[in-house]
């Protein structure tokens, strides 16, 4: 076990509610325990999940003095900016342009420029800013370190550590389980083998042939109030929100007024967005030898470049997409809007028919629903094995691998035909402590996950049924659609017409307008419990219609993508954070309360550390006023004293909690396009 104030990272060590195709559930959480407890930590704030959002609660809980214990599956903190291999941040064009982001994150868009002389040291054209992994990592680490410094804050740091079980008493979470992993004598290190190898015996309290386990017991540091600590849901699929038992959603949601472009009418748990098992790739002078999986026809009917494009060659195209090392003198010419690729350069490797793997059925889906959960006792007493398929994880990795080979050696594109791309052997798979992604096959850590299970907020004022963040909410869709009017029923397309009349709502009802009659809002909804800032394109990687995705001719999940696009600036309401029923649990990442369209543009990485921040401030605000969060929020719309207070202190730290000029009269946003 490890606990430490300050991380190092060296790159050669090892370092409910029923509803019909929705997992809208209400578990009974029960606790077994294990045979041993090796540790007992307490703290003021147990983070579960070190990605950039769990980060981003560390840093603002030390900030302000608090007592952090964090847990982390993989070896690395940050998530997608390192340890799924996405080191090229996703970001609107005006809010990059204007710096308009929570200040940690400027923070740390500013470290990368000073390490590296150069805001872009990858010359990537997916991004202004595209650079490695393990710099990322560390730059993180110092951030961490230098917030517990200025708050007098304590890390508790728990690499390789996944939480197995967590006690709940009434309406508070008690302590938690947690398991931390490492090789067993005499064998490898870790990240020697892929995630899906492993991935149940790290859920495992038993020690086994491949790994030693410690099991450690989080508990209250013993705060007065109603809450003695607080524990924040981080991680990447919504594990706590499974294990505690809160009401959340999988997948698609059912078509509404306010999710029109949903392409169900009942919903689909089983239709996530896609995930990425990234790997890294370098430019070699010479012809190097490629070794050809043996698994390599099974994955070869999947892999394209999507669409044609003239004068392109489509090799280069997709390297400098996510290139995130170009070093030395760039050659003059430039290609795609970057410059030419040369020897030596890197790239990482995030293509949706490439190697993103996108199961869509029962059969072959990624995140366990509530029904399956139930089905394979993940739910029972010491029964949690992650929530994950692990055969979907080995054929994530598989694909991976093929395209790779694919990529460089083959002719035949699936979708566009024999010919509209070369061969080139000029480079090499990076594998091995010392490359990009630091483990010896070469993947990612772990995948990228676009999402995961999302909670249902408590019932409030116009959300009945519990609060969620819409797409209605933050779409830039032309809702005068032909589309919106045939295939809506009528009444629906009525009220989804009044619900973005904005200040012609009233009108709109009273005088019993036709749909069509009713103007419609050009901005965001702005929430009164806003605590931070989200946007970006509302950007679909949509599961596949048959099993397995690979299937030869397999398409896209039809109607997925008619929400694809724009959006308008929003923002991150203190409701999208609370849960139902436990009262010190809070939510950090792409699991809050959100539909499934406005969960495709609040998951990139400056949406995680503003939502990060905002859990670590409520937190904070919560324990040294002695109340619990929900209270800030629910006599909305009516004035809520403390929640402005809590505001204020969030803006005061230099987070912005609304975009310039937000208000009900300010219609005209066409300045701040994503793109």
């Amino acid at each position: 076990m490890r606990i430490l104030t300050r991380l190092v990272c060296n790159p050669l060590s090892q370092i409910v509610l029923p509803a019909i195709g929705l997992s809208l559930v209400m578990a009974n959480p029960l606790a077994a325990a294990p045979g041993r407890i090796d540790q007992t930590e307490t703290c003021d704030v147990l983070v579960v999940g070190g990605g950039l959002a769990g980060v981003a609660t560390a840093y603002e809980s030390l900030h302000a003095g608090r007592t952090v214990c964090l847990t982390e599956m993989t070896d690395w903190v940050g998530g997608q900016l390192t340890s799924q291999g996405t080191t090229a941040l996703d970001e609107a064009r005006m809010q990059r342009q204007t710096l308009f982001y929570a200040e940690g994150y400027k923070e740390l868009r500013q470290r990368v420029l000073d390490l590296y002389g150069r805001q872009n040291p990858g010359d990537c054209w997916v991004s202004a800013v595209c650079f490695l992994p393990a710099d990322a990592h560390n730059i993180l680490v110092d951030m961490l370190d230098e917030a517990a410094r200025a708050g007098d804050g304590t890390l508790k740091w728990f690499p390789s550590t996944i939480v197995k079980e967590v006690d709940v008493e009434v309406s508070m979470i008690t302590s938690a389980i947690a398991i931390q992993h490492s090789p067993a004598p005499d064998t490898p290190p870790l990240n020697t083998e892929p995630l899906s190898a492993f991935y149940e015996d790290i859920y495992r309290y038993e020690d086994s042939d491949r790994l030693s386990k410690e099991i450690i017991r989080f508990q209250p540091s013993g705060h007065d109030g109603p809450a003695d600590w607080y524990v924040v849901e981080a991680t990447e699929t919504g594990e706590v929100i499974a294990l505690a038992g809160v009401p959340y959603r999988l997948g698609l949601d059912p078509k509404s007024y306010l999710n029109p472009s949903s392409p169900t009418f009942t919903g689909d748990a089983y239709c996530t967005q896609g995930f990425t098992y990234t790997f890294a790739m370098e430019r070699t002078e010479e012809s190097q030898p490629q070794e050809r999986p043996d698994y390599y026809d099974i994955y070869a009917p999947y892999f394209s470049f999507e669409r044609e494009r003239d004068n392109t060659n489509y090799i280069d195209f997709v390297f400098t997409y996510r290139r995130l090392w170009a070093p030395g003198k760039r050659p003059e010419q430039r290609a795609f809007g970057v410059s030419a690729v040369k020897p030596g350069d890197i790239s990482m490797q995030n293509w949706t028919w490439g190697n993103d793997y996108r199961p869509g059925t029962a059969v072959d889906n990624l995140i366990y629903s509530h029904e399956q959960l139930e089905e394979t006792g993940q739910l029972e007493p010491g029964g949690w094995l992650g929530g994950l398929r692990v055969d979907t994880l080995r054929r994530g990795e598989e694909n991976a691998f093929s395209y790779y080979h694919w990529l460089i050696s083959s002719l035949t594109d699936s979708q566009l035909g024999y010919g509209i791309k070369g061969v080139d052997l000029r480079h090499r798979f990076l594998t091995g402590f010392d490359a990009p992604m630091n483990t010896a096959h070469g993947l990612s850590k772990h995948p990228y996950i676009r999402e995961g299970r999302r909670i249902v907020g408590r019932p409030a004022f116009g959300h009945s049924d519990g609060f969620i963040v819409n797409e209605i909410d933050i779409s830039r869709v032309d809702y005068d659609d032909e589309y919106y009017q045939t295939e809506l029923p009528d009444q629906m397309y009525l009220s989804l017409r009044r619900a973005l009349a904005g200040l012609e709502t009233t009108v709109a009802i009273e005088a019993d307008k036709d749909a069509t009659d009713i103007p419609r809002r050009t901005r965001s909804t702005i929430f009164p419990d806003s605590v931070g800032i989200a946007q970006y394109a509302i950007d679909f990687h949509p599961c596949m219609e048959l099993s397995p995705p690979e299937l030869p001719g397999n398409t896209e999940r039809a109607g997925v993508r008619r929400a694809h696009g724009q959006s308008y600036p929003g923002q991150i309401p203190l409701r999208a954070l609370i849960p139902q029923d436990i009262d010190n649990l809070l939510v950090s990442g792409k699991s809050i309360a959100t539909s499934t369209i406005a969960a495709a543009a609040y998951r990139v990485h400056s949406f995680e550390w503003s939502v990060g921040i905002a859990a670590g401030a409520t937190i904070d605000y919560a324990l040294d006023n002695q109340l619990l969060p929900y209270t800030l929020v629910d006599d909305l719309p009516r004035s809520e004293p403390g929640l402005s207070e809590l505001q204020q202190h969030i803006k005061d730290r230099g987070n912005p909690i609304a975009f310039p000029d937000t208000s009900i009269f300010n219609l005209d946003w066409e300045d701040w396009r994503v793109w």
